[in-house]
């Protein structure tokens, strides 16, 4: 008797718990214009967002899984919907026959240029491909191997406006046995090869070790590339500028944990709205949960630098 009643009372206790909990799920849409950091509570590493005729575009690694490069909507750059994949099948085919845990897909660049989409990827163990699409729900081409290597890691082009095109890149430690600096090739206005000798334009080793995930951009007759380093976790957001892709290039520190609880802040890219709005959407590492996003302001100092977050310090 005494036995029942113990089970009856832990039946009870049980319930109450039960009753008392409320499962919610995470919204980065608080309403009245307002949003909450992370704007995905997912793992979506290495995000890169374009803004195309109605509206953004994100994608992000996708290692060995597939389909892969999935693609992502947003109106508001909150709110986002999975609507397609880039990549049904991953290629070399034969290679990827058996799982490739880490392998495959890593820290793609979503590009809308010339009223199509683009997508660069580096595979650590083969190369720089590409993919576009005039409609980023699909079709999407073939893979195209832009610059054939191994330890090529980390691509974005630049179409300028004299006509050439660029690739800028970073080196994986641990299929080249060399990282922390970042290089720059021309290649062919259409996208599809990589040009000429690739040159190291920055050396990060002593002071942005781990230099990586480079995000190509041109504003105001300047080049710059938005590139983390640091380490993935514990690391920061570096902006290098130039007046020529090929340098010399300055670099200084635009965004850091500092004493907030976001630790990273990693691998992210800068968006501009059609109103003028600039942002920048990273992600932080939180462990077992993966790669979470976040979307913070951007602003230019009167001398040329970005400043992403809210300065409180100057």
């Amino acid at each position: 008797m005494k036995k029942n009643l113990f089970t009856l009372v832990l039946a009870l206790a049980a319930l109450s718990l039960n009753a008392q909990y409320v499962s919610s799920v995470w919204k980065a849409d608080i309403g009245g214009g307002k949003y909450q950091n992370p704007i995905i509570y997912a793992d979506y590493s290495d995000p890169s967002v374009c803004a195309g005729p109605d509206g953004y575009y994100m994608t992000a690694s996708s290692f060995n899984c597939v389909p892969g490069l999935p693609i992502l909507y947003s109106t508001d750059l909150v709110n986002w919907t999975l609507i397609s994949h880039a990549l049904p099948v991953q290629y070399p085919e034969d290679h990827f026959t058996l799982p490739q845990h880490g392998n495959g897909v890593w820290a793609p660049a979503f590009r809308y240029h010339d009223g199509e989409f683009y997508i660069y990827w580096g595979d650590p163990d083969f190369g720089i491909y590409m993919v576009k699409a005039k409609d980023a729900r699909g079709p999407w081409s073939k893979p195209v191997m832009v610059k054939e290597g191994k330890g090529l890691i980390d691509p974005s082009p630049l179409w300028d406006d004299d006509g050439k095109a660029w690739l800028a890149f970073a080196f994986a430690g641990s299929r080249r046995g060399l990282k922390s600096v970042l290089l720059m090739t021309e290649m062919t206005y259409d996208g599809t090869q990589a040009i000429g000798q690739a040159r190291i334009i920055y050396d990060g080793h002593e002071e942005n070790p781990t230099i990586e995930g480079t995000k190509l951009y041109k504003y105001k007759g300047r080049y710059y590339n938005f590139s983390p380093s640091g380490g993935v976790a514990t690391g920061w957001q570096e902006v290098l500028r130039a007046d020529h892709p090929w340098g010399p290039w300055e670099a200084k520190t635009v965004m850091a944990q500092g004493n907030s609880p976001v630790n990273g802040p990693h691998q992210g890219c800068w968006v501009r709205t059609p109103e003028g709005e600039d942002w920048f959407i990273h992600f932080q590492d939180v462990g077992p949960v993966g790669r979470i996003i976040h979307l913070n302001p951007m602003t230019w100092t009167e001398d040329g630098w970005p400043v992403i977050g809210v300065d409180k310090d100057g």
